[in-house]
């Protein structure tokens, strides 16, 4: 949200030739919770509880500003990844740009892409959970490949200590093939950081 810094928005055109370079270089762009140095929030004297309930907002608010400012369109390559947004939200949102899709000749601005947002969001982004139990059941919709995981150590929210034992609490039932992309192949090859087959086998191994 570099507009509520005082830069251009999204949808000026002002940020394509980073993104082309991005694009260029395989550089991933990792957005923290939408960044800005704001956070979601409801009334001024609401408690502090509501903006930690709701931080996943702001992943979920600059998703959709990324998306249709359709720098994913112009940049197909360009890889955007969202961290400590959780994933609760992404299933949700993909089915509300279904919905929209149907008033594109009405709104417009999609009329002369060919991919649907949902398509484009799919291929383009990346999302990271945190504590998001319920989430998993929704991986169809999702996707498993788009799916990573994170413990947010040293922050206060951290799953640190327990990460290891909340994921096989979380990911019972999922598939091998599910787990092996969610835990660590879906962040190697995003950040192509190869794990060495040795490690794979076994995360102990040097």
């Amino acid at each position: 949200a570099p507009h509520l810094l005082g830069l251009p928005s999204l949808h000026t055109g002002h940020w394509d030739p980073i993104m082309r370079a991005c694009e260029e270089t395989g550089t991933v762009v990792c957005l923290h919770v939408g960044s800005s140095g704001t956070s979601p929030a409801t009334a001024p004297d609401a408690p502090s509880d509501t903006v930690g309930v709701l931080f996943f907002g702001y992943a979920m608010f600059a998703a959709v500003d990324w998306l249709y400012s359709k720098i994913p369109v112009r940049f197909p390559e360009l890889r955007i990844c969202l961290s400590e947004g959780g994933i609760g939200w992404v299933a949700g949102l993909i089915d509300r740009l279904e919905h929209v899709r149907m008033y594109d000749s009405m709104y417009g601005t999609w009329n002369d892409v060919a991919d649907a947002p949902a398509d484009v969001f799919r291929r383009n982004f990346w999302f990271c959970a945190i504590d998001d139990p319920s989430a998993y059941r929704q991986l169809d919709v999702m996707g498993a490949t788009n799916v990573m995981v994170e413990s947010d150590y040293p922050h206060a929210d951290s799953t640190w200590p327990n990460t290891q034992q909340m994921l096989r609490e979380h990911l019972a039932g999922l598939s091998d093939d599910a787990i092996e992309r969610i835990t660590w192949r879906n962040a190697s090859e995003l950040f192509r950081h190869p794990v060495p087959e040795a490690v794979q086998h076994d995360p102990d191994a040097f």
